[in-house]
């Protein structure tokens, strides 16, 4: 009986691997291939050679893994043990006491330590090559600046940051609503704003990069002495029917691919590194409320108004006029126009930390997410194993057709579940440890449920489950 099992899991093993190696060699050339079109804008038109661009993809490959693999065993799971049901090989091993479940031992096994595999892959590989692809997309966004001016989003050139609407003409050197922020390199505060309606690209070569303008306002922050002048002239503005703007690129002619100046991203942090940038965030978070909360005690609107006995104000339990020392009629009119004004600058300085923290907040759910999506690795790859082959026994089906539509079906609902559990965290929606699970969470009790119908008896009462799955493979066939 052990020669018999042990040359039955041979037979799955090796039937099951090679679907799986097959299924992932054509997941992960679709991704690379859908990879290339996401990212040809940045490659295209640079005079790169093949290996600088065989390089960007080598980089970037390492994170297609995780989102590939589970989807390769979720469906060479269901057509292993679909052909195997529909071949009535389950039949023959029933026969000789040998259960399904425990033809699934061995592969439970293998997935067990695959899974591992691809927790320490997460780890360290892809960690690797998210540093590796993001600086040199950084890099390359430096070659040819004129084609790095991609439409709808905020363009780093020299010291501008650029975004058009629209490029258009033969060379794409007409723009349209054009935005133009210019970084002072003393503070680097924007503290020039230009806006135009329309401009063009009059000269890109290796020194400078000339823009037209038309149509447009030009805004600059005045440094003002005080708080007083500031208020009064909070930036001056000049309108213009055709501005003529250099933009010095020099810096591009020299650029180093293999220079790595980002080296800090989350994306690129292993989970040692995670955890301690997660304490680090943390205890800045809460250093900061603190100070806040303190400041925005000590500056209280209250305590400004004249005419207050201050003593009280710090627990006021009663009208604030109780607690004013002359109520006299014109002392009170002046103590309203205060505390309005007072109360719309504490306002605006709320709501501008709000953001401020928020931010904060953003960042601290992003380390933690990523901590947990390398773990959940592990758990998907078991339980979508066990969904596949649970599925493939039911529906008797091996194959690419009725398997392929199934597999991609329930990877797209753990996918998108996934998707949204993370962005739900990131702004603190819900928990992110619960964003990072919970599309874990929820294929976790279907995966058990699937498995406890294959484990009864060898006739295959799955009673309202196959009824459901044969209803789905006459539609599938009828199509």
């Amino acid at each position: 009986m052990d020669i018999k099992l042990k040359i039955l899991d041979k037979y799955i093993i090796k039937s099951y691997f090679s679907r799986l190696i097959g299924v992932f060699a054509i997941c992960f050339i679709i991704f690379i291939i859908q990879t290339f079109w996401l990212y040809v804008d940045e490659l295209a038109g640079k005079g790169l050679d093949i290996f600088t661009i065989g390089k960007f993809f080598v980089y970037f490959s390492p994170k297609l893994v995780p989102l590939v693999l589970p989807l390769s065993i979720l469906l060479a799971s269901l057509m292993t043990y679909g052909t195997l049901s529909e071949n009535s090989e389950f039949i023959a091993m029933k026969s000789n006491g040998i259960s399904i479940i425990r033809t699934m031992v061995a592969l439970l096994v293998f997935h067990l330590f695959l899974g591992v595999g691809a927790f320490y892959f997460s780890n360290h590989v892809v960690t690797y090559g998210e540093l590796k692809s993001y600086n040199l997309r950084k890099n390359l966004a430096k070659l040819k600046p004129t084609l790095a001016i991609r439409e709808g989003i905020f363009n780093d050139i020299g010291d501008m940051n650029i975004k058009v609407n629209r490029k258009y003409g033969d060379n794409e050197q007409y723009l349209e609503d054009i935005i133009l922020h210019k970084i002072n390199l003393d503070d680097e505060i924007n503290r020039i704003v230009i806006k135009a309606e329309s401009g063009e690209i009059t000269s890109n070569n290796e020194a400078y990069l000339q823009l037209i303008l038309k149509n447009g306002n030009r805004y600059e922050e005045v440094i003002a002495k005080d708080i007083t002048d500031k208020q009064k002239y909070p930036h001056a503005k000049v309108y213009f029917e055709e501005y003529l703007l250099n933009i010095d690129i020099s810096e591009f002619n020299n650029v180093d691919l293999n220079e790595e100046n980002y080296r800090s991203t989350y994306k690129m942090q292993k989970i040692g590194q995670l955890k301690t940038s997660v304490d680090s965030l943390k205890n800045n978070f809460e250093r900061d409320k603190e100070i806040f909360g303190k400041s925005l005690a000590s500056s209280h609107p209250l305590k400004r108004l004249p005419n207050l006995n201050y003593n009280g104000v710090s627990q006021i339990n009663k009208p604030i006029f109780d607690y004013m020392e002359s109520k006299d009629k014109y002392k009170l009119i002046n103590v309203l126009q205060n505390s309005e004004s007072e109360v719309d600058i504490l306002l605006r300085q709320i709501n501008n930390k709000k953001k401020s923290f928020f931010v904060q907040k953003k960042l601290i759910n992003l380390h933690t997410l990523t901590i947990n999506e390398k773990y959940t690795l592990i758990f998907s790859c078991i339980f979508l194993f066990l969904i596949g082959a649970s599925i493939g026994a039911i529906i008797r089906k091996g194959g690419i057709g009725l398997p392929l539509v199934l597999s991609i079906c329930i990877f797209l609902t753990y996918h998108y579940i996934g998707v949204f559990g993370k962005n739900a965290a990131e702004d603190s929606t819900i928990n992110p440890y619960l964003g990072s699970w919970i599309s874990t969470l929820v294929i976790a009790p279907f995966a058990i449920y699937l498995t406890r119908i294959v484990s009864q008896d060898g006739r295959f009462n799955f009673i309202l489950t196959d009824r459901v799955f044969n209803i789905l493979r006459r539609i599938y066939k009828k199509r």
